[in-house]
């Protein structure tokens, strides 16, 4: 309380005048912090695009030469043809010339196993009841198929010939490359 009365009484009150004066000379005095402040934002910046600017400028190479393309002319007409077959059918024997008898069935219903390719499907076991011999062939769709001789099972119109007790053997009809059929034998054996 004390200070307050001696602080009132130190400062003498404002007078419009004066007032109107700090109005005007406020703006000025901030103007002038304002631009003594004030800098260039990116003086590190402008530096070193000055040092850049101030090297040595370098030489750059010239393109190399580019080869001049030198045409080929292709003389080999008496070499045989590399987009004809390469099995010639006069010289083969009659029997394997074409082998008309040997087709895949087509006409009957495939087998569940023939949607999977042979190396995707695996020997898993073997059952058998009164002489007969089924297999055990485990699938990528993680089904167990019972197989026996005469089924079919691979994408090459496998058909199973034989079942042992280590390995299905089967006989399969693949193209042979000049509109005929080739027959190969193809087998599982029994994964431990």
């Amino acid at each position: 309380m004390i200070l307050r009365k001696t602080l009132t009484n130190k400062i003498p009150a404002m007078t419009a005048s004066s007032h109107s004066l700090a109005l005007r000379i406020l703006p000025v005095i901030g103007a002038v912090l304002l631009t003594a402040c004030s800098g260039s934002p990116h003086g590190d910046l402008d530096s070193y695009i000055a040092e850049v600017k101030s090297r040595q400028k370098s030489k750059i190479p010239d393109l190399p030469q580019v080869k001049t393309y030198a045409p080929f002319s292709y003389s080999a007409f008496d070499i045989r043809d590399p987009f004809l077959p390469l099995l010639d059918e006069e010289a083969l024997p009659e029997d394997t010339a074409k082998n008309d008898g040997l087709r895949p069935k087509t006409d009957r219903k495939p087998d569940p196993l023939e949607s999977f390719p042979l190396d995707t499907l695996e020997f898993v076991g073997h059952l058998e009841k009164q002489g007969t011999r089924w297999g055990l062939v485990a699938a990528p769709d993680k089904s167990i198929y019972k197989v026996q001789v005469g089924n079919y099972m691979g994408k090459n119109f496998g058909e199973i010939i034989k079942i042992t007790e280590t390995k299905i053997i089967l006989r399969e009809i693949i193209p042979d490359g000049a509109d005929g059929w080739l027959d190969r034998e193809a087998s599982l054996a029994l994964s431990e």
